[in-house]
């Protein structure tokens, strides 16, 4: 890199649940569930995510999800922002574009433990990435699954932001 500077990336996670799942999953599921996962990667003071809307940007904490419920060090990048953004636009081209969104096989934790890897080397933590097959692995996600199939999950984040990267 030519200047030789340096990015902190968090990865902010968010309970959906609120914390219905860990007080229900239980009863429901038969083994304990802590949250309903929603991830996003936070570099360059830029919150990025992925939805049914495609890949989307905002301040930290911008969404309407409000601040995460908690957050992981995922370590520093020299990666300079304009080769992120160029990254980010091969991905919304054909990865992550918004009709290949889908709440359990490629959602937001896919796309952010995939630039996360892109941007330090480290995925996200596993016990988000394997809680669909977790859920599914259960006889009542089976009988949601096809509810759960039609679910897009789109939380806005235009909050400063066209896009991602344009204020």
């Amino acid at each position: 890199m030519a200047d030789g500077s340096s990015y902190n990336v968090n990865l902010y996670i968010y309970d959906l649940s609120k914390g219905l799942a860990r007080q229900l999953s239980p009863m429901m599921l038969g083994k304990q569930v802590e949250g309903i996962w929603h991830t996003s990667v936070v570099v360059y003071g830029e919150e990025f995510f992925f939805g049914g809307g495609g890949i989307t940007s905002c301040y930290p904490g911008g969404t309407i999800l409000g601040m995460p419920d908690s957050t992981v060090d995922l370590g520093n990048t020299e990666v300079p922002r304009d080769l992120f953004l160029e990254y980010l636009s091969s991905l919304r081209e054909s990865t992550y574009s918004p009709e290949k969104y889908h709440i359990f096989e490629h959602n937001c934790n896919t796309f952010s433990s995939e630039v996360a890897q892109f941007l330090t080397g480290r995925k996200i933590p596993s016990y988000i990435t394997e809680l669909p097959s977790e859920v599914l692995a259960t006889p009542f996600g089976q009988a949601l699954r096809p509810f759960l199939d039609s679910v897009t999950i789109t939380p806005s984040g235009n909050m400063g932001m066209n896009g991602y990267g344009q204020r």
